[in-house]
C-alpha cells in the first residue's frame, strides 16, 4: 500500500502544513492509500464517498472529514461536481507550534474510535472555515517575518472550532475536570505501545495511577473505561490488517504479540461478534 509523506520542498512551504485544493490532489484514484500526516477536508461540494478504515462515509455539500495519520483511504467521488479544500500538517508542526504535547489527543475528532470520523455544519460555518484556510494559505505563499504567529493563531483558532463543533454534533463533554491530562497521557501510550502492551496493569505502571483513578478519568473524557479504550484499538488494529493487508491471521497474531492465532480469534469474537471470516463477508457487503 502506498504512503504518502508529507515533504516541505515538494509541497512547496516552509511549514509542516499546507492547504489544498481538488486542483491539488487526484481524488479520482480508488485504490487505498494512506498519509504520515493528519488531514482534515472541507467540501464545499460534494457527492459520493469516503472510505476511511473499514467505514464508508457518505460526503454531500458542506460535509467535513477528519483523518488521522496511517488511517487507509480511497475515493469514490463525482470529480465534476467537486469543491473541496484540505488542511494538511504533521504533528510535529504542532509540537513545534504550541507547548501542549498532547493537543491533537485532546481534540476529538483525532484518533476516533467511537464517533464518526464526519460531520456536516451550515453552509454559513463552512465559509468561515474556509476563510481562514484562505488566510492560512495566503501566509505561507507570502511569508512574512511574522507569518508563523499568524499561522498559528489561525490554526489554532481552527482546530478548537472544529472541536466544540465536533463535540456540540456529537454529544460529547469538552469540560475537562481539574485539566487532567491522565486520560489524553493514557490515549497516547495506547497509540505507541498497544502492539506489545494490551494489559491495562502495562500502562497504571507507566502513568504511576492506581486503576480505580484511571479508569475514573478515562470514563468521565471518553465515555468508555480503559480497558474498552485499549480493546477498541487493538481491534481497530485487527480490522485494519484483515482489510488492507495481505497477512494471514497467524501472521497478524504474530504482529501484534497474541501467543497464538486462535487467541486473536476469539478475543476478536468476543469484542466484534463476528468471526474474522464473518467480519471480511460483512465488509464486502457494506462496501458494496
Amino acid at each position: 500500500m502506498k504512503t504518502i509523506k508529507f515533504h516541505k520542498g515538494e509541497c512547496g512551504v516552509d511549514f509542516l502544513l499546507n492547504v489544498l485544493t481538488e486542483k491539488d490532489i487526484d481524488y479520482r484514484q480508488n485504490t487505498t492509500f494512506n498519509t504520515d500526516y493528519f488531514e482534515i477536508l472541507f467540501f464545499k461540494k460534494a457527492e459520493g464517498f469516503v472510505f476511511l478504515n473499514e467505514k464508508k462515509i457518505t460526503v454531500s455539500n458542506n460535509s467535513l472529514v477528519f483523518i488521522s495519520p496511517y488511517q487507509k483511504r480511497s475515493w469514490n467521488l463525482n470529480v465534476g461536481n467537486l469543491e473541496v479544500t484540505a488542511l494538511i500538517f504533521q504533528e510535529e508542526f504542532l509540537n513545534d507550534f504550541f507547548s501542549d504535547k498532547l493537543f491533537t489527543y485532546r481534540l476529538l475528532y483525532f484518533y476516533q474510535l467511537n464517533f464518526p470520523l464526519s460531520i456536516t455544519v451550515s453552509e454559513e460555518d463552512l465559509l468561515k472555515y474556509c476563510g481562514s484556510l484562505t488566510e492560512i494559505k495566503s501566509e505561507l505563499i507570502d511569508s512574512k517575518f511574522d507569518s508563523s504567529h499568524i499561522i498559528r493563531s489561525l490554526v489554532y483558532y481552527l482546530l478548537q472550532s472544529l472541536n466544540r463543533q465536533y463535540a456540540t454534533q456529537q454529544g460529547l463533554s469538552l469540560n475537562m475536570e481539574g485539566n487532567n491530562q491522565i486520560p489524553f497521557l493514557f490515549k497516547n501510550l495506547i497509540e505507541l505501545h498497544f502492539r506489545e502492551k494490551q494489559r491495562v496493569s502495562d500502562y497504571i505502571d507507566m502513568l504511576g495511577v492506581s486503576r480505580i483513578s484511571l479508569n475514573k478519568v478515562v470514563k468521565a473524557q471518553f465515555q468508555v473505561t480503559s480497558s474498552q479504550l485499549l480493546k477498541q484499538r487493538l481491534i481497530f488494529e485487527i480490522q485494519n490488517q484483515i482489510i488492507h493487508s495481505n497477512k494471514t491471521i497467524n501472521e497478524i497474531a504474530y504482529d501484534l504479540n497474541f501467543s497464538e492465532p486462535n487467541n486473536l480469534m476469539r478475543f476478536f469474537k468476543s469484542q466484534t461478534g463476528l468471526t474474522t471470516s464473518e467480519f471480511i463477508e460483512e465488509k464486502n457487503l457494506r462496501l458494496k
